[in-house]
């Protein structure tokens, strides 16, 4: 973590200097009248977009939520592999690790032959394959997530806050005008209730659940259809004696339907989905009238001979699996060619089946991917037209979704022998769920080729990082205080593009290398990226930073052979920093040339996007490839 770029200053380093001109935020404050941003919703997608875009102190951004404040309890809670690899960017990726419980191994319970109604332990399943990722699979309250994301806004230059009490009941767009051209209107749902006000936005972005009235105001339908299959979920505290109860479970009774078990931080607490009855066609959950009761009976139905004695339920809920998604993610409908702004994200354009535990995790992908688009385009980085990219990308990601989460509750459901799956040598949900680890860790997403995705010319040259999937990082050492860390842990949630560019065999810290070629041409070439994307007065790694790893050992790489690039002077004082340059882990945890399939002999640059999705793989010589993709996201800057 870097600090004191602007000077010296005592306290929490996470709390950066605030901007001037920010927007009163007293309790008898006017709402304002018009914002850059409007997002609608306090879930994880929407704070999740907000938190990124309170970077900007430049962009006004405004966050509503018709609840009277934060949540304290219930709702998801598991964070995959992929969404810890983003907290690592936001700041808090090892608070979470701190505070969460991980997910090691999964058990597998199905009926004993010799006494089909009681079950047993089949199999166990590590469940964070070896190498897919640096970070854990990780189970912690929804609601804490939502308070370290709450956090980073109010610790951001723009000290941004929610506007609780207010709900989206309509939003219009006037496509006669550029200025602020979505109207919004709110109706308060607090201390006056029934009251409207209405809000002027560049763009309008609805996180606000799955009966989203952003998204039936730009005409957006969710389609679908339900399992009818009733399922209860509850946090609890309780003692058992089943033995794996600080595991996680996929349980399956003869005849009494289905469990999953998933332990909690705390070392106590944990979480039940448990199945229920078989519903009508035309019959919904509520009419059932189920209760925290009806839940513990079933649990204890399903486990035997285990028994459970609750002593606390922290929070229950009951609902029936659907899988319904909208036809698409922005205003722009079928035969417009315009750019969109008006947008939905998370439950609002994709629902499903929490048991798989991609929910909360795919709407903060969601909004991920769109947060550093916007700011591009509200900064002035990029065209607009690259806010299409947004429903291009997340529409067939959260297609992949639905299809595979259907897949999954129909195998969950299905009673023993009844299942494709059944018979062949392995239980189905077994099989299923290893055939799934990747897209359950969040890793299975790949964006098709485009402007922002490259065609894979040159991926032979890192054939362990490919083109359109995240950045896999690796181990390394930071040259400059052979400090060994995490290479991907360099990127923050800031909407700056990476270039890592790692060195050929022969190339040394020496001058003449294809290091310093491509340094040298990165600061001073007037086709460089670098040159005309940055603007006069901004630091050279403002909108593109490069980072470097060299094939030699920590003491073979000298610091004081780097181009100026490399040791970049920064900031208002003009300080150097010391970060850019990294060579392999001589300390034991792996080279991250053999790791990844990088090219000894050629080395190779990886751009990355800000989102930590991989856009290009090119030759250190391939400027001029460089140079072209870069013209097509970026503008010129002068």
């Amino acid at each position: 973590m870097q600090f004191y770029l602007d000077g010296f200053r005592g306290g929490d380093p996470d709390i950066r200097n605030a901007a001037p001109n920010r927007r009163d935020r007293g309790p008898h404050a006017p709402l304002p009248r018009e914002v850059d941003v409007l997002v609608a919703g306090c879930g994880p997608a929407g704070l999740c977009l907000a938190a990124q875009l309170s970077r900007f102190p430049e962009i006004d951004v405004m966050i509503v939520e018709r609840k009277q404040g934060p949540i304290e309890k219930g709702q998801a809670d598991g964070v995959n592999t992929r969404t810890m690899e983003m907290f690592q960017a936001f700041g808090f990726g090892e608070k979470v690790k701190r505070e969460s419980c991980w997910v090691n191994q999964t058990a597998f319970w199905s009926p004993d032959p010799a006494n089909p109604s009681h079950i047993r332990r089949i199999g166990r399943v590590q469940d964070v394959p070896e190498d897919s990722s640096e970070m854990p699979h990780t189970l912690i309250n929804q609601a804490r997530i939502h308070e370290l994301f709450l956090d980073v806004m109010r610790n951001a230059p723009s000290r941004l806050e929610p506007d609780y009490g207010w709900s989206v009941v309509d939003v219009v767009v006037d496509p006669d005008t550029e200025d602020h051209p979505v109207t919004v209107t709110l109706e308060n749902t607090g201390i006056n209730p029934g009251e409207t006000a209405t809000v002027r936005a560049n763009y309008v972005v609805g996180c606000d659940g799955a009966r989203s009235n952003v998204r039936k105001a730009i005409g957006g339908q969710l389609h679908g259809d339900a399992a009818h299959q009733a399922w209860g979920v509850m946090d609890i505290l309780a003692n058992t004696d089943f033995p794996d109860v600080r595991q996680k479970c996929l349980v399956a009774s003869q005849s009494e339907g289905n469990i999953l078990i998933l332990p909690r931080e705390g070392g106590y607490l944990f979480r039940m989905y448990v199945e229920l009855d078989k519903l009508n066609p035309d019959e919904r959950v509520s009419s059932r009238k189920f209760s925290a009761d009806d839940m513990i009976a079933a649990a204890n139905r399903i486990m035997a001979p285990y028994t459970i004695d609750v002593k606390q339920v922290v929070w229950w809920s009951i609902y029936e699996i659907g899988h319904r998604l909208t036809d698409r993610f922005d205003d722009v409908g079928p035969g417009e060619d315009r750019n969109p702004r008006v947008f939905t994200a998370g439950d609002a354009c994709h629902t499903h089946s929490p048991k798989a535990g991609q929910g909360m995790n795919v709407s903060m992908q969601d909004s991920f991917n769109l947060g550093w688009k916007l700011a591009h385009v509200l900064t002035g980085r990029a065209d607009a037209s690259l806010l299409r990219t947004y429903s291009a990308e997340r529409w067939v990601e959260a297609k992949r979704l639905i299809d595979t989460d259907h897949q999954w509750a129909r195998i969950m459901s299905a009673p023993p022998g009844q299942s494709e799956l059944d018979g062949s040598g392995m239980p189905r949900f077994q099989k299923q769920f290893i055939e799934n680890l990747m897209f359950t860790g969040g890793l299975a997403v790949k964006y098709d080729a485009s402007a922002l995705t490259a065609e894979p010319a040159h991926q032979h040259f890192a054939t362990g990082q490919e083109i359109g999937r995240r950045f896999h990082s690796a181990p390394v050492v930071r040259v400059a205080d052979a400090m060994q860390m995490q290479l991907g842990h360099v990127a923050e949630a800031d909407g700056r593009w990476r270039i890592y560019a790692f060195g050929r065999r022969k190339d040394t810290s020496a001058p003449g290398s294809a290091i310093h070629r491509l340094a040298e041409w990165l600061a001073k070439d007037p086709a460089s990226p670098v040159v005309r994307c940055t603007r006069a007065g901004e630091d050279p790694d403002a909108i593109i930073d490069l980072r470097v790893v060299f094939q030699q050992t920590f003491e073979s790489v000298a610091m004081e052979d780097m181009p100026p690039l490399l040791k970049p002077i920064k900031g208002p004082l003009g300080l150097q920093d010391h970060e850019k340059v990294f060579c392999v882990d001589h300390k034991g945890m792996g080279d991250i040339f053999d790791m990844r399939g990088i090219d000894r002999e050629k080395g190779c640059m990886i751009v990355v996007r800000p989102d930590q999705y991989i856009a290009n793989v090119l030759p250190l010589d391939g400027t001029a490839e460089l140079a072209a993709f870069f013209d097509g996201v970026l503008l010129r800057q002068g």
